[in-house]
C-alpha cells in the first residue's frame, strides 16, 4: 500500500487537489462557469448556510461526474442497524454485552453494523447511538453515507483503510477516526475487524474547551489529520451501490460509476483521524481525584452550556500520583 499523506490540524480551512490533475481548484471563485477540466463544482454542508461564520462548515468538491447521477433510492434489508430503542421496555439496570463474534459471516461494514443502544431521535436532530461493527470483507462497489449525523469510529481489532470523497483514511486501533453527516465512504478491511461507533444526530464533534486548564492540553488540534484529495475515474459494469442511513433507516441506489471522484477540494468540512497515544494526559492531584471531563478527547455539545450529548473520553496510560485518596477511578451515580 502506498504511503497515504495528510493535512494536520482541526477544523481547519483545508485545500487540496489531486497530483494527477494539477490546478484542479478553481481560482479566485467557487463555482466559474466552466470548472476546470470540466469537473462538476458541489458543495458539501455541514451546517445551515445562515450559521455564524465561526460554527459554519461547507466544502466545495470538484468532481468528475455530480453525485446525484444516480438511479431512486430503495430500503435496504438490515436487521441489526437501528433506533427503535423506544421500543424497548427500559432497565435501569447497569449492563455488559459479550463481544461480538467476527468472522463467522463473510460480511463487510454495513452488513456488520449493529445498534447497542441509543437516546434521542434522528428525526428531531438530538440524540445518541451506540453501535458495533463487526466485518471480515471489504466493501466492494459499495458505499455508505450518513444522513442523520456524524460517525466517530473506534477499531478495536483489525485497521480500516476508509475512502472518502475527500481522500484516503487508514485508521488502526489506538486510533480514531470521524466521518461527518453527508460524506460518502468505504471501507476495505485486511482479516477480521471490529470495533464502535459513536454516533451523534444534529450537532459535530468539537474539541473541549480547557477553561482553568489554559491554552495547552488534552488534544492538541495539529495531531488531527485530514485526508488529501484523491479520485478514481472508472464506471461500473453491474452498478455501484450507494447506501443510505436516512433517519435511522438504511436506504441503497444504484449508480454506474465511482462515487469517489473528487479530483479537488477546499473547505473547513472534512473528515479526519486522531492517534489517541498524541493525547497530552492531565491529572496530577494532592488528594482525591479530578472530574473524568479531564480525558476528553472530543465531544457534542447541547443548547445547554456545560451538557454534552456525548463525550469521547479515554483513560490513556499515565503517571497517576497522590495522597490520602483511593486510587482506581470512582463512578458518578443519578
Amino acid at each position: 500500500m502506498a504511503e497515504l499523506k495528510y493535512m494536520s490540524g482541526f477544523g481547519n480551512e483545508f485545500s487540496s487537489e489531486d497530483p494527477r490533475c494539477p490546478g484542479a481548484l478553481p481560482e479566485g471563485q467557487n463555482t466559474p462557469q466552466v470548472c476546470p477540466y470540466g469537473l462538476y463544482a458541489e458543495q458539501i454542508s455541514g451546517s445551515a448556510f445562515t450559521c455564524p461564520r465561526s460554527s459554519n462548515k461547507r466544502s466545495w468538491l470538484y468532481r468528475i461526474l455530480p453525485s446525484v447521477r444516480h438511479k431512486p433510492f430503495k430500503p435496504y434489508e438490515q436487521k441489526h442497524l437501528t433506533h427503535n430503542w423506544d421500543e424497548v421496555e427500559p432497565d435501569p439496570n447497569q449492563m455488559l454485552w459479550n463481544p461480538f463474534l467476527v468472522g463467522e459471516k463473510k460480511q463487510d461494514f454495513v452488513d456488520g453494523l449493529n445498534t447497542l443502544c441509543g437516546g434521542g431521535d434522528a428525526k428531531s436532530r438530538n440524540g445518541i447511538a451506540i453501535h458495533i461493527y463487526t466485518c471480515s470483507v471489504s466493501m466492494i462497489d459499495r458505499c455508505m453515507f450518513n444522513s442523520d449525523g456524524d460517525f466517530l469510529i473506534v477499531p478495536q481489532q483489525g485497521k480500516l483503510l476508509i475512502l472518502t470523497e475527500f481522500g484516503k483514511i487508514l485508521v488502526e486501533p489506538n486510533e480514531i477516526c470521524v466521518i461527518q453527516q453527508g460524506m460518502r465512504f468505504s471501507v476495505e478491511v485486511f482479516g477480521d475487524s471490529r470495533g464502535y461507533i459513536l454516533e451523534v444526530f444534529g450537532v459535530h464533534f468539537e474539541l473541549p474547551d480547557l477553561g482553568p486548564i489554559g491554552a495547552n492540553g488534552l488534544a492538541y488540534p495539529r495531531d488531527f489529520l485530514t485526508p488529501v484529495a484523491w479520485y478514481e475515474d472508472r464506471t461500473v459494469a453491474g452498478g455501484y451501490t450507494v447506501i443510505s442511513k436516512y433517519q435511522g433507516k438504511l436506504f441503497s441506489a444504484k449508480q454506474d460509476f465511482s462515487p469517489f471522484n473528487v479530483v479537488g477540494w477546499h473547505g473547513n468540512y472534512a473528515p479526519y483521524k486522531y492517534n489517541l497515544d498524541k493525547f497530552m494526559v492531565i491529572n496530577c492531584v494532592a488528594f482525591d481525584h479530578a472530574d473524568p471531563s479531564v480525558f476528553t478527547v472530543l465531544t457534542a455539545k447541547s443548547p445547554r452550556p456545560g451538557v454534552a450529548i456525548a463525550d469521547f473520553a479515554i483513560l490513556p496510560p499515565r503517571w497517576v500520583v497522590a495522597e490520602h485518596t483511593f486510587r482506581p477511578p470512582y463512578y458518578h451515580s443519578k
